[in-house]
């Protein structure tokens, strides 16, 4: 997995009628992009995450990767 800062992750949902989230990507700490990654979450809360296996990075459109 790999991300530059102003991308999205998305986790996805583990939990039938839970959804899943959106954060955005605002610091990269792992070399070359990879993990782990500080994220603010779409109410404002910041966190340092490794994402597993149910995550996804978004690109905004219009960015090489």
């Amino acid at each position: 997995m790999r991300a530059d800062v102003g991308d999205r992750l998305h986790v996805h949902s583990r939990a039938v009628g839970k959804g899943p989230q959106i954060a955005e990507v605002v610091a990269v700490q792992g070399a070359d992009g990879a993990p782990p990654y500080r994220v603010r979450y779409e109410d404002g809360h910041e966190a340092v995450v490794f994402p597993g296996p149910d995550c996804t990075i978004e690109h905004p459109q219009g960015a090489s990767s």
